[in-house]
């Protein structure tokens, strides 16, 4: 099922929503091919962007990019347009963390239970999972789990801030993701918390986010 015109909607929001679709694949790279290599060479930049030696900061930081850049399409998708993007043949591009589909290949899902369980399935397991598996640092899963519920909650606010007639559909879907599997306890209260640090704070001039566990 083609859905060129969802996914060019979705672009038009910005930020995390925007990724590529078709064009030159000059410089792209299969995602999963990135997770295998254990993204190595974009956590050593990274690191050394941010000013650290740190690396497991740098593969924390790539992590949640990566989750924030996922779920945002795929929410807008779903909610928007009733439509799962095919995340198959997913491109990192070399040099950073932009996301490209060479085709806009997709189909159509209905709601309830079963859609939360099948974009669980299509962002953590198939990509999320594949690229901590690949990790060469040491991250605790409990981290990486929080960010990538933190990226999903971002996510929806801001999917909600640029469409605030899918508030409802959007809230049920992050509700019912926020108690599948490796998200399920990684965030609490009714404005949602994490139970877990991003590592942020130890860059060189970082800070606690505003969902930390760690913050006030």
């Amino acid at each position: 099922m083609d859905i060129s015109a969802e996914l060019a909607e979705t672009q038009s929001y910005g930020g995390f929503f925007a990724i590529t679709v078709g064009g030159d694949a000059d410089g792209w790279l299969p995602a999963r091919q990135c997770y295998d290599d254990g993204s190595v060479d974009l956590i050593e930049k990274t690191a050394a962007g941010y000013g650290t030696t740190e690396l497991r900061i740098a593969a924390s930081m790539i992590q949640f990019s990566h989750a924030s850049r996922l779920w945002s399409p795929v929410l807008a998708c779903v909610a928007g347009a009733a439509v799962a993007p095919d995340l198959a043949g997913l491109q990192r591009f070399h040099s950073g963390t932009a996301l490209r589909l060479p085709v806009a290949n997709g189909r159509s899902v209905g709601d309830g239970e079963a859609l939360a369980e099948l974009l669980y399935g299509m962002v953590v397991e198939e990509h999320l999972d594949r690229l901590a598996a690949g990790l060469r640092v040491k991250i605790a899963p409990g981290l990486l789990y929080g960010n990538a519920a933190a990226a999903l909650v971002g996510a929806a606010r801001a999917l909600v801030g640029v469409r605030p007639d899918l508030r409802q559909p959007v809230s049920a879907l992050t509700r019912a993701l926020l108690n599948i599997g490796g998200l399920a306890g990684t965030m609490t209260g009714p404005r949602p918390r994490r139970r877990s640090c991003c590592l942020f704070y130890r860059v060189p001039g970082g800070s606690y986010c505003g969902d930390c566990a760690l913050g006030q």
